[in-house]
C-alpha cells in the first residue's frame, strides 16, 4: 500500500504559478506511475499529468501542456507538479495518485487504475 499527502495549494492570479507536491511512502519501491488529477465541482475527475518511477517519461493533458510540468524524486519519494501560466479554469482540488503494476501494464490516464490517492489539496485561480 501506499500512503499519499498532497500540498501547495492555493490561491494565485490568472497568469501565475503554483507548485504542488506529494509525499509517498510505504511501498515505494515498486514498479509505478504516480499521477495528477483534478476535479472541479460538480465536474469529472480529470487527467492532468502523470510521470514513470523507472525513467520519468510523462503524460500530459492537452489542456495543461506546454504550461505544468510533472516531476519526481525517486530518492525522496516526492512528486510535483509546477503550474505555470494559470488560469481559471485550472481551478480544482488536485489530486496525487499512485499506480503499482507488473510488466507494462500500467494506465497513465485512467483514473480508475490508480488505487492510490491523497487527500487532494485546493487550487483556485481567480482575478
Amino acid at each position: 500500500q501506499v500512503q499519499l499527502v498532497e500540498s501547495g495549494g492555493g490561491l494565485a492570479r490568472p497568469g501565475g504559478s503554483l507548485r504542488l507536491s506529494c509525499a509517498a511512502s510505504g511501498d515505494t519501491d515498486s514498479k509505478n506511475i504516480m499521477g495528477w488529477f483534478r476535479q472541479a465541482p460538480g465536474k469529472e475527475r480529470e487527467f492532468v499529468a502523470s510521470i514513470l518511477k523507472v525513467n520519468h517519461f510523462a503524460y500530459y493533458a492537452d489542456s495543461v501542456k506546454g504550461r505544468f510540468t510533472i516531476s519526481r524524486d525517486n530518492a525522496r519519494n516526492t512528486l510535483s507538479l509546477q503550474m505555470n501560466s494559470l488560469k481559471p479554469q485550472d481551478t480544482a482540488v488536485y489530486y496525487c495518485a499512485a499506480q503499482l503494476y507488473a510488466g507494462e501494464m500500467y494506465f497513465p490516464m485512467r483514473p480508475d487504475k490508480y488505487p492510490y490517492w491523497g487527500q487532494g489539496t485546493q487550487v483556485t485561480v481567480s482575478s
